[in-house]
């Protein structure tokens, strides 16, 4: 009985420098977890036999219990280095079609030849799909996840249909008689302000739109546009040119309409016509057309600032339009929710996805299979998906990993006590030994 127990305490001892053996050599491993041994005693016994004087049959080794409590960050230069803090693990999927899903916090990745977000095993991250404007998502289950693609370019090139100016007009500029001074986009004398901004055809050439303000009176302004030094004038529907379009501004210095009725507190957006064969269309030379209508909009495009009069300098607060040409990616961006963002060339920027993010009810039952990835069993519990930072899922760190949670300190010191303990039932096995050789020698 003795040999047992002595053999059980070695066995035991053994597996508790195998532990620790493992948790020193992954001390720089990314997103692992430390494991603990975990012991019980043995013991057996009958109805018949006396339990006061059963002395107990050994060790066994119940279970090795990985510790997932947090390891410290590491910051890099990589936007694709990524860290959950708290809760959760990512999703990734042998191949594009797979959905036999493993569960990592090694965020270690990178972009295959293909574009697609991979770790370094090329096990595909999982995300999912999001609005490209918004970024809302429109599901949160696993099942509906995407392997995650970064395009290197912002695809067709969109024409201007919306110009956006928000300004000040100096109202004590002096005014100008565009009767006896006509309007003249090359000669400064003929106007009174002016600013411009680029805007794109349908092949997303670019050509550059100028906006100028005559000061006609007291509150009073007329406007007039040109593309590429072209004035626009003359066409249906167009207001600007062949004379102006007139706003004016009240005492306060905010709009009070004119010839351009108020819309909304601001004026009403000036329309030019363009389309196949009409209008603007017709300035170019290159095969492209611009929209129906592009409209020049006296508001900034979420449309909370219009424009003013005031007795301060001409002043341009906002101007943008929605046009773009082809752009390609200049970076990518990832929030604490797991939403990515890219930016191109182009200043265009959307949204690809969103990092999915599971947690389990019970992770140290999760099965580990190696390379710092774990898939779900009967012990954890289904996976449960959810948005990062949000409710008990972690918050996703940019340009982060995670380390390794091991202690190499209380590793070592570990290490000197199963070591003891390894010796002391090794003694007890030979002294069990030489018991056994006495026994034999008697005669």
């Amino acid at each position: 009985m003795s040999f047992g127990i002595a053999l059980s305490g070695i066995s035991a001892a053994q597996k508790d420098l195998d532990t620790t053996a493992n948790n020193i050599s992954n001390v720089a491993t990314t997103g692992f977890k430390e494991s603990r041994a975990e012991f019980a005693n043995v013991y057996a016994t009958s109805i018949f036999s006396s339990g006061k004087t059963k002395v107990g049959d050994g060790v066994a080794t119940t279970q090795v219990a990985q510790q997932f409590h947090q390891g410290s960050l590491e910051f890099t230069n990589n936007s694709l280095d990524l860290a959950i803090t708290g809760e959760g693990f990512f999703a990734m999927t042998p191949d594009l079609a797979s959905r036999d899903m493993t569960y990592t916090r090694a965020g270690a990745f990178k972009l295959d030849k293909d574009n697609f977000i991979t770790d370094a095993q090329g096990n595909y991250l999982q995300g999912f799909q999001t609005d490209p404007t918004t970024g809302s998502t429109t599901s949160v289950s696993l099942s509906t996840t995407t392997s995650i693609q970064i395009p290197d370019s912002a695809g067709a090139p969109r024409s201007t249909s919306n110009v956006f100016l928000t300004m000040n007009l100096d109202s004590g500029a002096a005014n100008i008689d565009p009767a006896t001074v006509p309007f003249d986009p090359s000669d400064i004398t003929t106007y009174t302000s002016s600013t411009s901004t680029t805007i794109y055809d349908s092949l997303g050439e670019a050509h550059v739109m100028g906006v100028y303000f005559i000061k006609t009176g007291t509150g009073a302004w007329t406007t007039e546009a040109t593309i590429d030094g072209t004035l626009v004038s003359g066409f249906a529907g167009s207001g600007i040119g062949a004379g102006g379009t007139a706003i004016t501004f009240g005492a306060d210095g905010q709009p009070n309409g004119g010839a351009s009725p108020l819309v909304n507190g601001t004026f009403a957006p000036i329309d030019i016509t363009g389309g196949p064969g009409a209008g603007i269309s017709n300035m170019l030379t290159n095969g492209a057309e611009f929209p129906a209508t592009m409209s020049l909009n006296f508001r900034d495009s979420s449309g909370t600032t219009n424009p003013t009069q005031y007795a301060s300098k001409f002043e341009v607060s906002g101007l943008e339009q929605d046009g773009a040409t082809v752009g390609r990616l200049t970076g990518i961006d990832i929030d604490a929710g797991g939403k990515i963002v890219a930016s191109y060339s182009n200043g265009d920027s959307s949204y690809l996805g969103q990092i999915a993010v599971a947690r389990f009810g019970n992770v140290q039952g999760l099965r580990e299979v190696g390379n710092t990835a774990w898939k779900k069993s009967l012990d954890s519990g289904e996976p449960l998906a959810g948005e990062a930072n949000t409710g008990t899922f972690g918050t996703i760190n940019s340009s982060a990993l995670e380390a390794s949670n091991v202690n190499l300190t209380n590793e070592l010191v570990d290490l000197i006590a199963a070591q003891r303990n390894f010796q002391a039932n090794s003694r007890a096995l030979e002294v069990n030994s030489t018991l056994q050789q006495t026994v034999l020698q008697i005669r």
